[in-house]
């Protein structure tokens, strides 16, 4: 569905991706891991035409969508949920979710408000309240409910359980499995490398802008290289 060939972003003499090839397929959660400053989110802002590549090619089943604006993208059926859960605090939730299908009919976007609802039942019971009134799991929640009004057929997941407590990271990644469950497919961008790895198919090792490893999820996880790295060797 999405295929990501051969892309280069640089800024200025900083090489921050090079040669990147990915594919996200179909209803599947696909995982970028890597450790801080690996290029992940460079990725992410560059799909979602907030970065301009320097070479290669994006496609979105077989058109190309390399270089367009960033409300072009988010037409076309890409949207992302950037690192840092940004809701805007002074508007309430459900101004903060309508928000994100602005664009759409009215009768759609009543519908897609009413499948956030679905998924993100703690949001329809606080929907006057304002964003900042909610936990960093609620905001991540609502930012992510935001990004679901567009009808995403990709939908990009930047570090979603940053900075989150544990019991709040198994909720986030119960949620991917739940969103992926409808049909969605997401390209999941974290450096939970163990929580990633569970939820997601297929996963990318991204290391210095380069993909350096990739397989099956399953495969990665008992990859030694894989569990050395980042799961802190082959006894954990």
């Amino acid at each position: 569905m999405l295929g990501i060939e051969q892309l280069s972003v640089s800024y200025g003499p900083v090489k921050a991706l090079t040669d990147v090839t990915i594919e996200v397929p179909p209803g599947q959660v696909t995982a970028v891991i890597g450790a801080n400053g690996a290029g992940k989110s460079t990725l992410m802002r560059t799909l979602a035409g907030l970065v301009k590549p320097e070479s290669g090619h994006v496609t979105l089943d077989g058109v190309s969508i390399t270089g367009r604006r960033p409300e072009d993208i988010v037409r076309a059926g890409v949207a992302l949920v950037p690192e840092g859960r940004s809701t805007i605090p002074e508007l309430t939730i459900d101004e903060n979710i309508r928000l994100g299908g602005l664009w759409r009919p009215k009768a759609d976007r009543d519908v897609g408000h009413q499948e956030v609802l679905d998924l993100f039942p703690v949001l329809g019971q606080r929907l006057r309240m304002r964003a900042d009134t909610l936990s960093g799991g609620e905001r991540q929640q609502l930012a992510i409910g935001r990004a679901l009004m567009s009808r995403p057929r990709v939908l990009l997941l930047d570090e979603p359980s940053l900075g989150l407590a544990p019991k709040i990271v198994k909720q986030i990644f119960e949620l991917v499995a739940s969103i992926r469950a409808t049909g969605t497919s997401i390209l999941l961008v974290e450096q939970n490398v163990r929580g990633a790895l569970k939820v997601a198919d297929f996963g990318y090792v991204m290391e210095g802008g380069r993909i350096v490893l990739e397989g099956p999820a399953a495969q990665l996880r008992d990859d030694p290289r894989v569990r050395d790295a980042y799961l802190g060797g082959a006894g954990h």
